[in-house]
């Protein structure tokens, strides 16, 4: 008896370790199967993000696309924009310049038909050698040229005339000249530039505190002229003469605010440094 068990343990002992290698091999082998899942799964994972890499770089590249297509699309727009814009400004400038020569020319008529009215009710002229032809009116002797006919000049020959006298330096005549411009054309679209250099010849002449209130009168009774800008820029120097440096400095910011695209701002950004300088 005692030999069959120790035969029975024998064999069991030699079992034994076949039975943990059996065992060992097919953890091993699960182990192996799940590591290759995960392989698989982790490929998986990577073929995915490079599909949506390549879709998200597809996606970019369409967007940039529409991108620029759309810049070009709002600059084309743009550029059509400005050129109507252009174009706009360009015939507003031939419509007033149209306007502008439409109401000299009838000045010009006006002062051609009131010519010839006064050539027409004009009494007849004396013979020559006759000087001391009697008046009829007075039964007195009339002197030559005791009373010439009116003369009737455009508008342009009228401002020609007065224009040179400014230029000559003659200032106190180019006021009076002016003067008379505006008075016998009144409705002439260069009634309000008559009025700015009325301004500019009294300054010229260093009459600052005429030039001041001829310039005043100019931008109040003509706000539409062209000649605006101009006129408060020369107003800021002609108080910038009188030192009364707040005065010039609100005029000259009124031309820098009102008007800031002119060769008049510029001027006058430049004058507000300059009297800042003078003030300090």
């Amino acid at each position: 008896m005692r030999m069959r068990f120790a035969a029975i343990g024998l064999v069991v002992s030699a079992l034994l370790p076949g039975v943990a290698k059996a065992d060992t091999d097919k953890e091993h082998r699960l182990i192996m199967a799940e590591i290759r899942m995960l392989q698989e799964e982790q490929q998986q994972v990577r073929q995915t993000l490079l599909t949506l890499n390549d879709t998200l770089k597809a996606i970019n590249a369409r967007m940039d696309a529409d991108a620029t297509r759309y810049q070009k699309v709002f600059a084309d727009q743009k550029l059509a924009v400005d050129s109507v814009a252009e174009a706009t400004r360009v015939l507003r400038e031939k419509a007033d310049e149209t306007v502008v020569r439409l109401s000299t020319m009838s000045q010009e008529l006006q002062s051609m038909r009131q010519a010839m009215s006064s050539l027409s009710a004009a009494p007849a002229t004396a013979p020559v050698g006759d000087p001391g032809a009697a008046d009829p009116a007075t039964g007195a002797a009339s002197s030559p040229g005791a009373n010439p006919p009116p003369v009737n000049l455009s508008p342009t020959s009228l401002w020609d005339r007065v224009y040179a006298t400014y230029a000559a330096g003659q200032f106190d005549l180019a006021v009076d000249g002016f003067q008379s411009y505006i008075r016998n054309f009144p409705t002439s679209p260069r009634a309000g530039e008559a009025q700015l250099y009325i301004g500019h010849s009294y300054y010229n002449a260093g009459k600052y505190t005429e030039a001041a209130a001829a310039l005043q009168k100019m931008i109040a009774n003509y706000p539409q002229s062209s000649s605006v800008p101009e006129a408060y820029y020369k107003l800021g120097s002609t108080y910038e003469a009188l030192k009364q440096f707040d005065q010039a400095r609100r005029a000259f910011e009124t031309v820098i605010k009102s008007h800031p695209n002119t060769s008049d701002a510029q001027l006058a950004r430049q004058a507000l440094v300059r009297i800042q300088d003078k003030k300090e």
